[in-house]
């Protein structure tokens, strides 16, 4: 018995290429990777509810937390809980967040070693890493509405749907304090994405280092930090933080815009930039060397050195197009916010003790401010700065006066302190026909706009 071969037709047709696997499907892939692990299911949970237990919590306190921008406003509109919240996220929550989601997106593969079945599975690098950057982008914006949802929630549920005291003093109706809220929120999105783009940028040049996770935390806390120092007015625009801080000039009358629109640019610029130093890392990377779990010293080269040169160039950039020197804050200018400040709350206080209704120009209200007694330059900020409010009551021959000590700080937001006379802002009540009442014109807020006016 013979054995035959027989040989099999020929064919021209050549094999059939692998089709990479569509972003879609990639990125629907890397959603169920993001919402499996319990970590991200109690974020979500934390940030969809939290934020109303905490704010309704902080609301039924006999002492509110005054040194918050807000916080001080808390017994009086449900608006100034998500303000006093957004101020807290903005130094601790949003970067913490950030770390969790997209500080881990990438590193996660190189701890689990499962890298070669990914590739193998979607056979695209710039799909993979377009999937794994939109579930981080989709997870953040979840996270961040229920901050922003619940935040809203629990507070309106707890005090309700009334007027807001702005920064300057002035009264903003339920309506246009809710969507200036929501914009001061959606501002302080850019640099959290900036923060995220830094987080992917960790995570790819750092592969399995725990700085890889910890990048966006610390560099969200250096520049918060950096804006408690006496920096120039450039340096501090140029930081991608300001505009956690920026948005207060939403509730000033008029709106102080061009810190604010000077803060988003920054961080967007932030953000392209640190997404595409990420991208390009990522398709430099060997994963054929199982050993190789990130960029290593190319982090250092192709990551810290461009985004370094965005803070240049943005610096010069500012420098030019603003004319802005110093701190900022001078004499003038801490006057006439004082005087503004003061004209709007004593309206207010008016209101209280069923007065008859001033004007602002009737008030002509103006200040005049000494800096450690007028011994050093009047200008920067300090804790010694004492002013003099003087305004006209309209019938009376006799000028008032009140007295004020000032903490400025470097980012130009103050606390003034009322010293007298006690009628005025001495005390933290006031006597009024319906029963005491918080003293409007005690203590209160203000902001300085760094920038030249013109």
């Amino acid at each position: 018995m013979t054995a035959t071969l027989v040989e099999a037709p020929a064919t021209d047709a050549a094999p059939a290429a692998a089709t990479p696997v569509p972003v879609a499907r990639a990125y629907r892939f890397e959603l169920v990777k993001q919402f499996s692990p319990w970590r991200t299911r109690l974020l979500i949970l934390a940030c969809w509810i939290g934020p109303a237990l905490f704010v309704l919590a902080v609301s039924k306190q006999s002492n509110l937390p005054s040194d918050t921008l807000f916080g001080r406003w808390m017994h009086a509109t449900g608006w100034a809980g998500p303000l006093m919240l957004l101020g807290f996220c903005g130094t601790w929550g949003l970067p913490l967040l950030t770390s969790l989601v997209a500080g881990d997106v990438f590193a996660a593969e190189d701890r689990l070693g499962t890298w070669r079945h990914l590739l193998v599975a979607v056979r695209s690098h710039r799909r993979i890493f377009a999937a794994k950057a939109l579930a981080s982008l989709t997870v953040i914006l979840l996270l961040v509405a229920g901050l922003v949802a619940s935040g809203i929630a629990g507070a309106l549920i707890a005090v309700g749907n009334k007027p807001l005291i702005g920064i300057d003093g002035h009264t903003l109706a339920p309506g246009d304090a809710a969507g200036k809220v929501l914009l001061a929120w959606a501002c302080a999105l850019a640099p959290t994405l900036a923060l995220a783009a830094i987080g992917l940028l960790g995570s790819v040049a750092l592969g399995r280092s725990p700085m890889g996770l910890l990048l966006p935390v610390v560099v969200g806390l250096t520049m918060q930090s950096a804006q408690m120092l006496p920096l120039p007015v450039p340096v501090r625009l140029a930081l991608p933080g300001y505009a956690f801080i920026a948005w207060n000039g939403l509730f000033a009358e008029p709106q102080q815009l061009s810190p604010l629109l000077i803060g988003v640019a920054v961080s967007l610029a932030w953000a392209i930039v640190a997404t595409a130093l990420a991208y390009l890392l990522f398709l430099r990377r060997d994963f054929t060397n199982l050993t190789n779990d990130g960029a290593g010293r190319k982090a250092l080269t192709l990551g810290a050195l461009p985004l370094a040169g965005v803070l240049a160039a943005s610096i010069a950039i500012i420098a030019v197009s603003s004319g802005a020197t110093g701190s900022g804050i001078d004499q003038d200018k801490v006057q006439r916010s004082l005087a503004t400040a003061f004209g709007h709350l004593y309206r207010l206080q008016e209101q209280q003790l069923h007065r008859p209704a001033v004007t602002e120009a009737q008030l002509r209200t103006t200040a005049s401010c000494a800096k450690s007694e007028g011994l050093t330059a009047q200008e920067g900020p300090g804790n010694d700065w004492r002013c003099t409010v003087t305004w006209h009551i309209p019938g009376v021959a006799i000028t008032g006066q009140a007295i004020y000590q000032l903490d400025v700080t470097a980012n130009g937001r103050y606390i003034a302190d009322g010293d007298g006379p006690k009628e005025v802002n001495g005390y933290f009540l006031v006597q009024t026909p319906d029963g005491t009442a918080p003293n409007p014109l005690w203590q209160f807020d203000g902001n300085v706009d760094l920038l030249p006016s013109h």
